[in-house]
């Protein structure tokens, strides 16, 4: 093991009630793009934020070139080569590329100096940057960038990388791989945390496997389906989404000229938004964070109201109406953010039912609650979505967030909606979880209702999507049948191509007779 950049030897970290690292052992060489793997749950959070210098190991060692190496802090960790670009992005939107880089520098040089080196390693490694634009105004592609570059510039041995594609279009994501692999051949070791298994299999040359804090797999990616690396992950075999299809319906949802202003400085305004749904029928909306989603659904949901004539339910105008009404008339909605916007975190399972299910499970009757009825109906959504909790009093933030995902969704499935608009229904969630929610999706539409999914995950929206457009500084792409659209064809419309080529429709067309 001694060419091995980073050893990890026997790490045990355990909390109340939980081992979240069970005697993990595993190495890292010099210039190797190493996976990391798991469910949620599954450790890998606690893991690198060992290596990070986050967390303080209960038990086992770190090697680091063969020295010890037990980092007190992340800022020992990166004195130490160690660098990371975490999921969220920790960036603030009113300063400068340039000003957000030196915050996340320990010893930043001056600005004028800083600006260049950024300019000199963003266009080294295929990532352009203008250190002087305002991080508020970026893409979130290029948001990434800021991230990614201000770990080079400290020269890191070695870079731990927390789900980086999530946010990005295809292009940018091929754009991200050369980058990466011009780092890892320069002798930059990556470790690299993504559900995307396509990703895995592509990019990574070897892979560590966890499952419930312990290493239960070790492999070379590129040998193994993706199927392989999900059925190691969960230890049993993994349901694919299955759906019936047949002919959609009635017109449930129509959108015509939906347009709304910004609700924010950095938020996105809504232009000329217009689909048609119909009974029986998943359209999936694609495009990369910080397009519209969240503008989209709040004008869906009735969190903001639209101007009369732009959203109808069943031939009823209803984008005066607030969400209570438009939830009693059949239109549910479950946004991207779990905790302070789908659930409340201090409050029950059963008290986050009632939030949402007073009116079609008539919970209350003139102000008065049925608290059993509460119970009754939350309890219905943990047994019927298996949301892994002691039971429907314990609190929504002391769930997992694969579990309390699926309190969610299962939430408002189990409502009966006649259209449910859903943000990011897996963002996060492992494979397990991902293929029951999805299978729950599909459930629903066999049933007659309209569902509007609306994710940055491309694999997703094509295994369970009838339809899909993509939304590009608040508007849509021309929609199109999911059956027959290429990734690049996808990358494009979510890259803002709203007028499609007359050619490329009669091609898909061909494709689906």
């Amino acid at each position: 093991m001694t060419d091995a950049l980073l050893t990890l030897e026997g790490l045990t970290k355990a909390y109340p009630g939980v081992v979240a690292n069970d005697d993990v052992s595993f190495q890292i060489k010099p210039g190797e793009v190493h996976a990391l793997l798991g469910e949620n749950g599954a450790g890998k959070s606690t893991l690198v934020k060992t290596i990070y210098g986050l967390v303080k190991p209960d038990a086992g060692r770190m090697l680091l070139n063969g020295t010890p190496f037990a980092p007190a802090n992340p800022r020992a960790a990166r004195a130490a080569g160690v660098a990371m670009v975490f999921q969220h992005f920790s960036l603030f939107d009113a300063l400068s590329v340039a000003e957000n880089v030196a915050l996340g520098m320990d010893d930043p040089p001056g600005q004028r100096q800083l600006g260049a080196r950024i300019r000199e390693v963003s266009e080294a490694y295929g990532l352009p940057l203008d250190p002087d634009r305002t991080v508020g105004d970026l893409s979130a592609g290029e948001r990434q960038r800021v991230e990614i570059v201000r770990c080079l510039l400290q020269n890191p041995k070695l870079l731990i990388m927390d789900e980086p594609t999530s946010v990005l279009t295809p292009q940018e994501v091929q754009i991200l791989f050369t980058t990466l692999r011009k780092l890892a051949a320069e002798g930059t070791s990556i470790l690299y945390i993504s559900h995307k298994l396509e990703e895995i299999r592509n990019l990574c040359e070897d892979a560590t496997v966890l499952r419930l804090g312990r290493v239960v797999a070790t492999c070379d990616p590129r040998e193994k389906t993706a199927r392989d690396l999900a059925e190691m992950m969960v230890g049993s075999v993994l349901h694919q989404p299955e759906r019936e299809g047949g002919e959609s319906g009635e017109v449930l949802l129509e959108v015509t000229g939906l347009s709304l202003p910004a609700p924010s400085d950095f938020g996105t305004p809504l232009r000329e938004i217009g689909f048609t749904l119909r009974a029986g029928e998943v359209l999936g909306i694609g495009g990369v964070a910080g397009n519209g989603q969240d503008e989209l659904l709040a004008a869906l949901s009735g969190e903001r109201p639209a101007p009369p004539g732009m959203i109808s339910l069943r031939g009823r105008d209803v984008g005066r109406l607030r969400p209570t009404a438009r939830r009693a008339l059949g239109l549910l909605a479950a946004p991207e953010e779990r905790l302070g916007h789908a659930a409340a975190p201090e409050m029950s399972l059963t008290e986050n039912a009632l939030l949402t299910g007073d009116v079609r499970e008539r919970l209350s009757t003139r102000g008065f609650i049925h608290w059993g009825k509460a119970r009754d109906f939350a309890t219905r959504v943990i047994e019927r979505f298996d949301v892994r909790t002691p039971g429907a009093e314990t609190a929504a933030g002391a769930l997992s967030g694969g579990n309390l995902q699926k309190f969610v969704i299962g939430r408002e499935i189990l409502q009966k909606p006649d259209v449910f608009v859903v943000n990011q229904p897996t963002w996060g969630v492992d494979a397990s979880a991902a293929a029951a929610i999805r299978q729950a999706l599909l459930d629903l539409a066999e049933t007659g209702a309209g569902v509007v999914v609306i994710s940055q995950d491309l694999d997703e929206l094509m295994d369970i999507a009838d339809h899909f457009t993509a939304l590009n500084e608040g508007r849509l792409a021309p929609i199109r049948p999911a059956r027959g659209l290429t990734i690049e064809e996808v990358g494009l419309m979510m890259g803002g191509a709203h007028d499609m080529d007359v050619a490329d429709e009669n091609a898909i067309a061909e494709v689906q007779a």
